[in-house]
C-alpha cells in the first residue's frame, strides 16, 4: 500500500495558488483514475483505490500547510505504511516552474509543510517530489508568493509541474523510484 500526500491549503481559499501544487497534483492522480477524493479522516480529505495494481490513498492534508505533519502522522500510523511507500508532493521555490525534481529522501528545506512532516514523523527518509514554482522577484514577500493568486498563464506553466509529478508518481508505482528519477531528474 502506498500513501501519497499532496500538500496544500484548503481549496475553497487556496485553489490556484503556487502553495496548492501537491493538492493539484493529488487532484489530477484522482481524476485521470476516476478516484473519489470525498472520505474525510485524520484531519484530511482523502480517496483510496487500485492503481496498476498497487492500493494507493490519495491525502490532502485539511490543517493548513505547517501543520501538515499532524494528518500525515496519523495516516502513517494508522495503516502502518512503511517509509519506502510514502510519496509526499509539494511546491519548491528553488525549482524552475513548471519543472519537478524526485528524491528518495532529504531534509525540508525551507518549506514549513514538509519541516511539520518530518517533525511530526521523525524521519527524512521517504520519497518526495518538489514541483517548481520558481522564486519571487522579493525575498521578502515569499508568503504573498505562495499564497497570492497567479495568472491563467503562470497557472498554466505550474501545470505543466504538475501533470509531471503525476506521471512521475504513477512511473513510482510501476516502476521503482529510481526509475522514475533517471526519467524525471
Amino acid at each position: 500500500m502506498y500513501l501519497i500526500i499532496g500538500l496544500g491549503n484548503p481549496e475553497e481559499e487556496y485553489a490556484k495558488t503556487r502553495h496548492n501544487m501537491g493538492f493539484d497534483t493529488i487532484n489530477k492522480i484522482a481524476s485521470k483514475y476516476n478516484i473519489a477524493l470525498n472520505k474525510k479522516k485524520f484531519d484530511a480529505i482523502y480517496g483510496d483505490a487500485i492503481i496498476n495494481g498497487e492500493k494507493v490513498i490519495l491525502v490532502k492534508p485539511q490543517t493548513y500547510m505547517n501543520l501538515s505533519g499532524v494528518s500525515v502522522r496519523q495516516f502513517v500510523n494508522f495503516y502502518k505504511i512503511p517509509m519506502e511507500n510514502l510519496i509526499v508532493i509539494y511546491d519548491d521555490m528553488d525549482i524552475d516552474k513548471g519543472i519537478i525534481k524526485i528524491r528518495k529522501k532529504g531534509g525540508p528545506g525551507n518549506h514549513n509543510g514538509m519541516k511539520s512532516v518530518e517533525k511530526e514523523i521523525a524521519t527524512g527518509d521517504f520519497a518526495r517530489i518538489r514541483i517548481g514554482i520558481g522564486t519571487p522577484e522579493y525575498k521578502n514577500d515569499m508568503i504573498n508568493y505562495v499564497i497570492g493568486n497567479v495568472s491563467e498563464e503562470e497557472y498554466e506553466i505550474l501545470q505543466q509541474g504538475v501533470e509531471k509529478a503525476a506521471e512521475a508518481v504513477i512511473d513510482i508505482l510501476e516502476n521503482g523510484i529510481d526509475h522514475a528519477m533517471n526519467r524525471y531528474n
